[in-house]
């Protein structure tokens, strides 16, 4: 295999755990990239209310134009992922973290901006939400690559879980916050508690000490042979390619079923608007519990095992979730709903922790970016199909089918090496398949 033009390694070994001793509290660089990606999730959520609010309130945009913002803030996706991953692991992480999260500082800054001197217009918002969707393609990637070179392989899963954790609480504050935000400031002035989230991001990793450096160019290769190799690293290796085909699936059918459920609780179920919003918020919930004993439970029953557990166990009472009504019915939509997001938290902290484990290090950036195409690309296509099957079959019809296909979509693993073994593998790959 040759050799890449850059490769990223720690310039220092991370600080290894010990017992009874936090990772937060002894790795400075973890806990200043943990800030600033909880901070950013919490601003994350903040943005998917505000945007679709200003160009409905203040714009008086069509129920098409507001869907447009979601598919131009992930078309970025499919258009840059892989060739992303190839220009990350080229460069340093940290400066394209830094320049990404400074760009979408000032593109969302541009909103109340223009909306303050009444320039405000829906072509700008569409642009925005497409070009910060630029900048979060390459600030993921570099964020993916870099993490593993700041914890030590022993403290990952920890690593992991805490992300995991506090972010599914980020988001859910974000949620239950941005309508009082809007409320209060106004939509348009409320994307200023976005900017600061930026801010903060962009502090924290300027903050974090340089982990990784260049090394000599050993052969020049072209941008096509870097992202074919990422393609081959995944595709042909039967662990990545059963956990990406998951992957797309299962946000193929989370997307298919969460497009619909805000007017399936208004229409169907005859929920009041107040509980609603409190019920989507409350059943985020499940993923601070999933990410406190997804290694508790893989440690029990083996990472494989508890992989299945949590991605095809939990989310079968997803069913549950068609069954809401305005009485004890939100008491099933608020299980279904705890289920699945535990499910899904957990799941993903014991995937990231097998994937920084078993991919070469210079490979992270494609491998996440091609893990992405697939994962992020099919949300644009679920929400179509949710919105599809409401519309061929009625609301019901098409919440039962969606929530079906949840755990639907897990038996994907049960036709990969997972099902054969108790734990996910311990060591890493030795290279990349070759040309």
């Amino acid at each position: 295999m040759r050799t890449l033009t850059r490769t990223a390694v720690p310039t220092t070994a991370p600080t290894v755990g010990t017992p009874g001793s936090s990772l937060l509290r002894r790795n400075r660089d973890f806990r200043l990239l943990y800030t600033g990606e909880v901070t950013g999730q919490f601003g994350g959520s903040v943005t998917n209310l505000a945007l679709p609010l200003i160009a409905t309130v203040v714009l008086h945009a069509d129920a098409l134009k507001v869907s447009s913002l979601t598919a131009a803030a992930w078309l970025p996706w499919l258009l840059l992922g892989l060739p992303a991953g190839a220009w990350v692991d080229r460069l340093r992480r940290r400066p394209v973290m830094l320049a990404a999260a400074a760009c979408s500082l000032l593109l969302y800054l541009t909103i109340p901006v223009a909306g303050t001197l009444g320039l405000l217009t829906f072509p700008q918002l569409l642009a925005v939400a497409f070009c910060a969707g630029v900048s979060a393609v390459f600030f993921q990637t570099a964020y993916t690559a870099l993490l593993p070179t700041l914890v030590a392989e022993p403290d990952r899963a920890e690593g992991n879980a805490k992300i995991q954790g506090s972010a599914s609480v980020a988001q859910f504050a974000g949620r239950s916050s941005a309508g009082a935000i809007a409320q209060f400031f106004g939509p348009v002035n409320g994307l200023f508690a976005n900017t600061v989230t930026f801010l903060v991001s962009v502090l924290c990793t300027a903050r974090i000490h340089e982990a990784e450096r260049r090394t000599a160019p050993a052969a020049r290769r072209s941008l096509r042979q870097d992202v074919g190799e990422g393609l081959r690293l995944v595709l042909g290796d039967s662990w990545l390619r059963s956990i990406l085909a998951y992957g797309g699936l299962s946000n193929l059918a989370l997307t298919a079923y969460q497009s619909i459920q805000v007017i399936f609780l208004l229409n169907r179920a005859g929920l009041p608007q107040g509980l609603i919003g409190t019920l989507i918020a409350l059943s985020g919930l499940g993923g601070i519990a999933g990410a406190a004993v997804a290694r508790r439970v893989g440690a029990a029953i083996g990472t494989a095992r508890a992989l299945l557990l949590f991605q095809l166990g939990l989310p079968v009472l997803a069913l549950l979730i068609p069954l809401a009504d305005k009485g004890a019915g939100a008491a099933c939509y608020l299980v279904g709903g705890l289920a699945v997001s535990g499910g899904v938290v957990a799941g993903n902290v014991l995937r990231a922790t097998f994937i920084q484990r078993y991919v070469p290090a210079e490979m992270f950036g494609r491998t996440s970016a091609t893990t992405a195409v697939v994962v992020y690309g099919t949300m644009p296509i679920g929400a179509l199909l949710g919105g599809g099957l409401a519309q061929a079959f009625g609301l019901g019809t098409a919440m039962w089918l969606s929530c079906a296909a949840v755990p639907l979509a897990a038996t994907v693993l049960l036709c990969s090496p997972i099902r054969r073994h108790r734990d996910l593998p311990n060591r890493p790959m030795t290279a990349a398949p070759t040309a």
